[in-house]
């Protein structure tokens, strides 16, 4: 897909602090409190304060109001770590990210990701399942997706690898992982802390790189 087909596939980017965002907000706070099956318009109305009809009035159809939903995760678990918050060891903002850099930069987004937006993982869970049953959502969220993946790929570029692409996806993997076994799976009450997850990315990057 290119760049245009994926922003006709995605809806526009809502107004901080509008209806809209309050709308998607509410169905990602109730995919993960009740699953997909309370998720409906007018649950999102009475969540949300709003009067009945609102929701409906945003997004006609459950199909709008699971795409909403996606691009509002997408936006949020992207405010977990802003360019200006990357650790850069011994260096100023203009300074080369390097491997330490990148692992630390990787652990303290995922740790927030593990603590603070613990919900929205459970979230995303619930939306990638109904994805692969809704063909016009899998391609919305998976458009989504490389926008994740390719700012990590240029990453793993700029640190020397000589896959980027396979390397980048190794790391995913690996975060997504561990995202669910902590959220959703055995170890949901064994969060790792920022420093283990630094030393995981450290020696998965020491493994890629060779160093």
């Amino acid at each position: 897909m290119t760049a245009d087909q994926t922003a006709a596939t995605a809806p526009a980017k809502a107004p901080a602090g509008s209806r809209a965002e309050l709308i998607a907000d509410t169905a990602l706070a109730l995919l993960a409190e009740r699953g997909m099956r309370g998720l409906t318009h007018r649950a999102v109305d009475e969540a949300a304060g709003l009067p009945l009809g609102s929701t409906s009035n945003h997004a006609r159809t459950r199909a709008a109001l699971l795409k909403a939903a996606v691009r509002r995760l997408a936006e949020r678990e992207a405010q977990v770590l802003t360019p200006d918050e990357m650790p850069r060891p011994g260096g100023g903002p203009e300074a080369p990210l390097g491997p330490d850099g990148l692992a630390d930069a990787l652990a303290l987004a995922l740790h927030r990701s593990l603590t603070a937006q613990r919900d929205l993982l459970i979230a995303r869970y619930e939306l990638a399942l109904e994805a692969t049953r809704r063909p016009e959502l899998r391609e919305f969220y998976d458009a989504t997706g490389r926008g994740f993946r390719e700012p990590l790929e240029a990453m793993m570029t700029a640190v020397g690898s000589t896959e980027p692409r396979r390397h980048a996806q190794s790391l995913v993997a690996w975060c997504e992982g561990l995202m669910f076994t902590c959220a959703a799976g055995a170890d949901h009450d064994a969060v790792p802390d920022r420093a283990a997850l630094r030393t995981g990315f450290r020696e998965l990057l020491r493994g890629m790189l060779g160093r």
